[in-house]
């Protein structure tokens, strides 16, 4: 990790490896809770390395951990390449990332105010 790293290593908790083939999901302990202070998230993520090489993500993602949330942290790892995966104990598996929690405050309304982009929707902003 560097000084500027947004994401902090998250680590595999296993006593064995694991094989996550093809088009699994695994739930990988890792052995970490924690707790964070009202009005922030942890965001987990998956680690690019992971992913453009071996095809291996988070089925969700970004995973959420609450403020409230006091249990185990585990990362679900999908396996979406053709090969099996080993993750192996002690393995960097994804990141976690503290961040604010904006509250929005919603209105029902009979109308939205006119945008340039309008309906358009993927592949609509240039």
């Amino acid at each position: 990790m560097t000084p500027q790293a947004a994401g902090m290593d998250i680590f595999a908790a296993l006593e064995h490896p694991i094989n996550l083939p093809s088009g699994e999901i695994f739930l990988v302990p890792t052995g970490i809770a924690i707790a964070l202070p009202p009005g922030f998230e942890a965001q987990i993520r998956p680690r690019s390395g992971l992913a453009t090489q071996y095809g291996v993500t988070l089925i969700n993602s970004p995973g959420t951990i609450d403020a409230d949330y006091r249990g185990e942290i585990k990362v679900p790892l999908i396996n979406l390449g053709k090969k099996t995966y080993t993750v192996h104990p002690g393995e960097r598996i994804a990141q976690l990332v503290i961040a604010p929690v904006v509250k929005a405050e919603w209105k029902i309304v009979s109308e939205l105010p006119f945008s340039e982009r309008g309906r358009g929707g993927f592949g609509h902003t240039g």
